[in-house]
This record gives C-alpha cells, sequence and structure tokens, in this order.
C-alpha cells in the first residue's frame, strides 16, 4: 500500500524511515493543500497534522484513499461525513499529551500573573526595574477548569501543587475523578461567576462553537484570566476583544486564535466581495490587535510541541497505520457522533 505523509520536520521523517520497511512511503514537509507533486494524490493511506484540511475538495484529489491517520487528538479539520460516503477510515490519536498542554497552560498563566513577558521586555531593554510589574500570587486563587478530560485532569493536578481552590464544568461530570483529585463540579455560569482563571480543554464542536461570546464573558468575574489551549473558534475573538478593552477581563493566555489558519499560511482574503472573505478578514485584523495588547500572551499552537509528545504522536500514528495495514482492529478509530 502507498503511504503519503504531510506536515513533516526532518527529525520525523528520519524516525518514520527508520521504523517503516516494505511499503512504497512518500514524505512531504508541505501541508496537503500546498504539496505540487501528483504522485501524493496516489496514496492509498495518508498522514497529516491538524494544519492540513481535509475537506471534500482536497478528499476529491485522492482517488484511491482509504486511510487517514491524524497526527493529533481533534479531527475537526477532517469531513468524516464526506469520509463515511466514500468508505475511508480514519484514526486519531486520542492520547498523547495531557501533561505537555496542561504543562503550558500553566505557563501561560504564570507569565500573566507574575508579569513574566513584561518584566523579560524590561530587561531587554538594560533597564532593571520592578515598576509596574506586580503580579498575584496563585496560591488561594480559584481556577475553574473547562472540561474535565485529561488534560483539564492534569491542570487541576498543577492547581492543587500551587494551592489553588480548584472547580470544575463538565457537561459529563466524572465522580471518580472529582473523588479521587479533590474538587467541585459548578454550573457553567457558577464557573464564570466566581473563578479568577478559568482554563478551557474542551472539543470543538457545534455546542462549544463560540461558547466564551459577549454574554458568556460579561458573566465572568471582574479582571478574571482567560486560557485557551483547546481550540480557538471556543472563544469569539471579537467579544474577547471588547471583554479586554473594557477591562472585564484582566487577562488572556491564548495557545489557539480563531483565524490562525489563515494566519499561519499568510494567505490573503481573496474576495472582497465575498461575506465569508470579510468575515475572515475581520477576524484576521481582531487577532492582530490581540497580539498587540500587553495583557494578552499568545503562542502559536505549540501547547502539545515537547519532543516527548511529537515523539508519543509518531508512535500512535504508527500503531494506527499498521493496524490498518495488517488489518487488525483500529484501535483509534474515529466515529461519527453526534454532537
Amino acid at each position: 500500500m502507498k503511504i503519503v505523509f504531510f506536515d513533516l520536520e526532518d527529525w520525523e521523517i528520519d524516525y518514520f524511515k527508520k521504523r517503516i520497511l516494505n511499503q512504497e512511503v512518500e514524505y512531504y514537509k508541505t501541508e496537503i493543500e500546498d504539496t505540487l507533486y501528483d504522485s501524493a494524490f496516489d496514496a492509498e493511506l495518508i498522514s497529516s497534522f491538524v494544519f492540513s484540511k481535509l475537506d471534500k475538495k482536497t478528499l476529491d484529489k485522492f482517488k484511491n484513499l482509504k486511510f487517514i491517520a491524524t497526527m493529533s487528538t481533534g479531527f475537526d479539520h477532517i469531513d468524516l461525513t464526506e469520509c463515511e460516503k466514500r468508505k475511508i477510515k480514519v484514526c486519531n490519536v486520542p492520547s498523547y499529551g495531557e501533561n505537555t498542554v496542561a504543562e503550558h497552560t500553566f505557563g501561560l498563566i504564570l507569565s500573566l500573573s507574575r508579569n513574566i513577558y513584561k518584566a523579560y521586555q524590561v530587561t531587554s531593554k538594560g533597564k532593571f526595574s520592578y515598576e509596574g510589574l506586580m503580579g498575584f500570587d496563585l496560591k488561594g486563587k480559584t481556577i475553574g477548569i473547562l472540561g474535565t478530560g485529561k488534560i483539564g485532569q492534569n491542570v487541576i493536578k498543577i492547581a492543587k501543587g500551587f494551592n489553588m481552590n480548584v472547580i470544575a464544568y463538565d457537561p459529563h461530570p466524572k465522580e471518580d475523578v472529582r473523588t479521587t483529585l479533590g474538587f467541585t463540579y459548578v454550573s457553567f455560569n457558577e464557573l464564570l461567576a466566581t473563578s479568577d482563571i478559568v482554563s478551557i480543554h474542551v472539543p470543538l464542536n457545534s455546542h462549544t462553537y463560540h461558547l466564551f461570546n459577549t454574554d458568556s464573558m460579561q458573566k465572568m468575574k471582574t479582571g478574571a484570566m482567560l486560557i485557551n489551549t483547546s481550540r480557538g473558534p471556543i472563544v469569539d475573538t471579537n467579544a474577547l476583544l471588547e471583554a479586554l478593552n473594557t477591562k472585564k477581563l484582566g487577562s488572556a493566555g491564548l495557545d489557539v486564535l480563531e483565524g490562525e489558519m489563515l494566519m499561519k499560511e499568510e494567505k490573503a482574503v481573496v474576495s472582497q466581495n465575498s461575506q465569508m472573505a470579510r468575515e475572515q478578514m475581520a477576524t484576521l485584523l481582531e487577532d492582530y490587535a490581540l497580539m498587540r495588547m500587553n495583557n494578552v500572551i499568545i503562542t502559536p499552537h505549540l501547547a502539545f510541541y515537547s519532543k516527548e509528545a511529537v515523539t508519543r504522536i509518531l508512535d500512535s500514528t504508527l500503531d494506527n497505520l499498521f493496524d490498518f495495514i495488517e488489518n487488525r482492529n483500529l484501535r483509534n478509530k474515529v466515529e461519527i457522533k453526534p454532537d
């Protein structure tokens, strides 16, 4: 079977080459949309990351495609309905970086709570002063965890280490986890109203799209911090800007942005006459406005990006590929489920 990989770094290509033998394989550093080689589209199996969008238009290019192994937990970049129509099986990597993303979450929290980045900017200019840099302790503060899956649970463990008060909201509460980790489940509105810091750890779907909008942000504790290491569109960018500008929110730490695909690819909006183009341009401008704010820290969707976590992704992707090639039960098969 022919396997084609996209979105790879040099060391990842070397890693796969040492482990995939007796198969026809092609490796590309580019995303699927930017791949110019026709031979890539003869693949029966493909693997890519979240930046390669596998919609109907892209899937049309792959006439022989039978299997997709996404190197990610999330799969909102794949049209699962279209894959089902074409009998293309999809596998993901459900577990690889629970601690990794949780550690980055607290990296953002600490950078904001103790003004670490601001202090770096001051000292990098040769000034050694703490004027205007007073932070606040995490001890005794209330952190609200939205979503108590594996990443959320790791964030809770770290928060406990800082002696924080932990509350959480999850539409599917896990009582065994609550008992083991020692936190309190509350309603979504109570979490918003009482949390000094809100950290998002839920998937993107029809229920969570723009979950943080003008209405929900107005319900948050004045001066609260918002952290998003999940998916950009869970937070309405315009509403976030408004909440920060009016000082309803005190700060935000974002590893994901609503318009990050456009920003990453640096693609111009092609038609100023289309409604979609206008909306995309508006989101881009809002993202750039966020980047200029001194109470916002943005990282480029790299919360997962440690050597250990990426190696786990590669290993799990290999498991998924060989499950399919060797006709074994697909341990990480993605099923189409209602939101």
